[in-house]
C-alpha cells in the first residue's frame, strides 16, 4: 500500500489580523509542487477564525465545498437565499456548479471558530447550484465510521450528497480501539486527516492534525492511541 505522510508542521500557512489558516494542499500564497491536490481532493484548510472576522462576499463555481466546524459556529449567507449558522457537529456542502456567491463569518464576537473547509473536485460542471447543512450525532460516530457526505448518484446512510463519486466519514475512536477501512477499486485513496491526538495507522504514528494518504485499493487498520477524533475522505481521480 502507498502512503503519503503529511505532518502538521509541514503545511502551508496564512495570517492575518483576523485569520489563522493552514494548508494542507497549495493554496492562496503557498505553493508546493508535490502539494497540489490528492486525486479530486482540491483543498483542505484548517481555519481559525477570530471573533467578528471572517470571509466576505466571494464567489465559486465547478467545486463541490464541504465546511466541518470543529468548535464555534459560523454565520453563512449566499445568493441562493440563505442565510444560516452552522455550529459544531453540523456539515455544510455547495455545490457551487455554474457560481454562486456567500460569505462565512465567525457568529461569535470574540470566541475563536475552528473550521476545516474541504474542497473536491465535481464530476458534472456548470450543475444548478445547491445548499445543504446537517447536523449528525455525535454518539453515532463513537469507534464507528458515520458517513457526512457521499455521492449523490450512490447515497451512503443519511449524509449529506455531492456531484462525484466520493465519501467523508468521522469517528471517535476511544483509546486502545481499532478500526478497519476498505478502500474501493476505483477510488484514487483514501486521506486521514488527525483532528485530535493519536493513532497508528499501517505502522504509521500521527499526531494531532497530521495526515496521511492511502492508496493501491486494499483494506487498512487504524489503532487509537489515545482518544481520537479522524476524518476520512475517499477520493477518486480528477475527472476529465
Amino acid at each position: 500500500m502507498k502512503k503519503w505522510v503529511h505532518q502538521a508542521s509541514a503545511r502551508g500557512r496564512s495570517v492575518y489580523d483576523w485569520l489563522d489558516s493552514w494548508h494542507q494542499f497549495s493554496f492562496a500564497n503557498y505553493y508546493n509542487p508535490d502539494k497540489i491536490h490528492f486525486g479530486a481532493l482540491r483543498v483542505l484548510n484548517d481555519d481559525l477564525i477570530h471573533g467578528g472576522g471572517g470571509f466576505g462576499k466571494h464567489p465559486h463555481d465547478n467545486m463541490e465545498i464541504i465546511t466541518i466546524p470543529i468548535y464555534g459556529a459560523l454565520k453563512h449567507a449566499d445568493s441562493m437565499g440563505h442565510t444560516q449558522t452552522i455550529s459544531e457537529n453540523e456539515v455544510q456542502v455547495m455545490s457551487a456548479g455554474s457560481g454562486i456567491f456567500h460569505s462565512e463569518f465567525n457568529a461569535g464576537e470574540t470566541d475563536t471558530a475552528n473550521f476545516l473547509q474541504i474542497w473536491i473536485f465535481p464530476n458534472k460542471k456548470n450543475v444548478k447550484p445547491v445548499y445543504n447543512q446537517k447536523y449528525f450525532k455525535a454518539a453515532e460516530a463513537v469507534n464507528h465510521w458515520q458517513f457526512l457526505v457521499s455521492d449523490v448518484e450512490n447515497p451512503l446512510e443519511d449524509s449529506l450528497t455531492i456531484h462525484q463519486n466520493a465519501s467523508i466519514a468521522r469517528a471517535f475512536m476511544h483509546e486502545g480501539t481499532e478500526l478497519s477501512y476498505k478502500i474501493q477499486p476505483k477510488s484514487f485513496g483514501v486521506f486521514l486527516f488527525l483532528i485530535s491526538d493519536e493513532i497508528e495507522v499501517e505502522g504509521v504514528k500521527l499526531n494531532p492534525r497530521d495526515a496521511i494518504g492511502l492508496c493501491d485499493g486494499q483494506e487498512f487498520n487504524i489503532k487509537a492511541l489515545t482518544n481520537s477524533y479522524i476524518l476520512n475522505i475517499e477520493i477518486p481521480e480528477i475527472s476529465n
